[in-house]
């Protein structure tokens, strides 16, 4: 999933360092016609339990064009053989498109997807845009209930008092680190604070070797990275009407990032993707990125553990996190079609163990309970994080309003500019984008 999520917010790009995360890191059957469009504000509102089920396609796009695609293939193929009244049309579409393509479909009407695959903090946008339904109708026939997911996508996604996404998975920037180097450093325990990232960090720093304790991105994945260290400090990226990230708590995160280069801890010019090259060569021992390296690290026969972000910042344990999400677009308002998309989304919350295994912490509270995902050792380590997860303020185009945050904090990062200079900079950049 990370060339998923490297696209997924384009802000995830705009630092676009490992290839693609994000969401982390890298066909089209017609849906329902354009006289549709807009004709009913909840099609699961007609979708009556007393409904004899008749056969339906339902039309399934989703961005997962990477090597999370197949784990999604097998969850939709399995569906279909389980019953034989409804079948969804799988449609990947090429993720750096997606919105685009998206937006096409919802806009015209014609072979718009019947359900879709969206980021949660996309949802606001399109809300706002009138072109998605709310779910309450649809999972109540279904037998889907709120208190069955994780709090955080469904609280964010709940706009209004009504409920337009339903949570698939979650994935938090984790902490990855190299085994053999820790074990090299004496180091027993990958660390939970700043004090013991600092004094790790420098132990496993070994230049005659050209080996690092962390190397710092000054790319993607900081559009994860960024968040998360200003939130653990106190601070915030948007104060409820303005943009928050030159406050002195966003400053010192910037500060601290600098400073490892400094010491010497980290190389002072990467270059994109950089720290991913370097962990994979097995020089560098700590990288934080997304659940979707998973794949990738394991190709690569790396060594590796995983573990929650340690808690860098001085006010509270958080980290940034990225979620997809199922939605309902506006037009779709056949009931046959409506009450399938209710069945195999009531299918999913219960069989997705298959998702697991492309690297995801499913969002599915009785999937995340089950002893086969506790299992899953990377996976349940990132779950371990879902309690103090956030997502991107829940702020319309938060995307291009934060943008200008990646050059400037790259500078910083670089030593071109100072730290303050930088975010206020970025500041000043994304005031001009907000009156655009």
């Amino acid at each position: 999933m990370k060339k998923s999520m490297k696209l997924l917010g384009t802000s995830l790009i705009a630092l676009s360092l490992v290839a693609a995360a994000g969401c982390g890191s890298n066909s089209n059957n017609g849906g329902n016609d354009a006289g549709q469009t807009n004709s009913g504000t909840n099609a699961a509102a007609g979708n009556s339990g007393d409904t004899k089920a008749e056969k339906a396609d339902i039309l399934f796009w989703t961005p997962f064009s990477g090597a999370d695609g197949e784990f999604m293939k097998k969850i939709v193929e399995k569906y279909n053989s389980s019953q034989d009244t409804y079948k969804v049309k799988l449609v990947i579409q090429p993720n750096g498109e997606y919105y685009k393509l998206l937006d096409v479909a919802l806009s015209a009407g014609k072979d718009r997807p019947d359900l879709a695959i969206m980021h949660v903090d996309q949802i606001p946008t399109y809300v706002n845009k009138d072109q998605l339904q709310p779910m309450d109708d649809l999972a109540s026939a279904a037998a889907i209930n709120k208190t069955d997911y994780v709090e955080a996508p469904v609280n964010y996604e709940t706009i209004d008092g009504k409920w337009y996404g339903i949570p698939l998975d979650i994935h938090p920037l984790v902490m990855y680190y190299n085994k053999e180097l820790f074990e090299k450093a004496g180091i027993t325990a990958p660390p939970t604070n700043r004090a013991e990232f600092d004094t790790a960090v420098e132990k496993l720093t070994d230049k005659s070797k050209g080996t690092y304790g962390y190397v710092v991105p000054t790319l993607w994945p900081q559009q994860f990275i960024f968040p998360t260290l200003v939130w653990q400090n106190g601070g915030d990226l948007w104060n409820g009407t303005d943009v928050a990230y030159n406050s002195p708590e966003a400053v010192e995160m910037v500060q601290w990032m600098r400073g490892l280069v400094d010491k010497g801890v980290s190389p002072g010019n990467v270059q994109q993707d950089g720290e991913n090259t370097l962990f994979l060569q097995g020089k560098n021992a700590i990288q934080f990125n997304g659940p979707w390296m998973k794949g990738q690290f394991d190709e690569a026969g790396i060594n590796y553990g995983v573990a929650p972000v340690p808690q860098i910042g001085k006010a509270k344990q958080a980290v940034y996190a990225g979620s997809h999400n199922f939605v309902l677009p506006k037009g779709v308002t056949d009931a046959n079609v409506v009450k399938g998309i209710g069945d195999f989304l009531k299918y999913v919350s219960t069989n997705s163990m298959d998702w697991a295994a492309s690297g995801q912490a499913l969002a599915s509270k009785p999937m995340l309970e089950s002893a086969e995902f506790k299992a899953l050792d990377m996976q349940s380590n990132v779950a371990k994080s879902f309690d103090y997860v956030q997502f991107a303020p829940n702020v319309l185009n938060w995307g291009t309003i934060i943008d200008p945050v990646w050059g400037e904090l790259s500078n910083a990062i670089l030593g071109k500019k100072d730290a303050q200079k930088a975010m206020d900079d970025a500041v000043a950049k994304s005031r001009q984008a907000m009156k655009k």
